[in-house]
């Protein structure tokens, strides 16, 4: 059974830096396109950043060069790095496949101003 579970979010003062992690069992980020999502308050979930099997990268204009999405396919997880972080990126972070109907526990994260 698929399923992918964020970690690694906290309460983060505006500015600062933040990497999340993505745990995959039933799955390698290897041979699957993969993606990170948030869930602001009282919003829907949306799409943050997209990676596929052949490293191509595409982020939510929002986030263009603030953050990395990357695989480590030698631990099988998958990772959001967020510099320079606003008050706007604030929502619980989550990791899934393009079009998957299941989520895994998602990770908040909150910047302080």
């Amino acid at each position: 059974q698929v399923r992918l579970d964020a970690s690694g979010g906290g309460v983060v003062q505006a500015g600062g830096s933040l990497t999340l992690s993505c745990a995959a069992s039933g799955l390698t980020f290897r041979t699957n396109a993969a993606a990170w999502y948030r869930q602001a308050p009282g919003k829907e979930r949306e799409l943050v950043a997209t990676i596929n099997q052949n490293d191509f990268r595409n982020y939510k204009d929002s986030v263009k060069g603030r953050f990395t999405i990357f695989t480590d396919n030698t631990k099988n997880t998958m990772y959001l790095q967020m510099n320079s972080l606003k008050s706007e990126d604030t929502a619980v972070y989550y990791c899934n496949l393009p079009g998957l109907s299941t989520w895994g526990q998602g990770t908040q994260v909150t910047i302080s101003s």
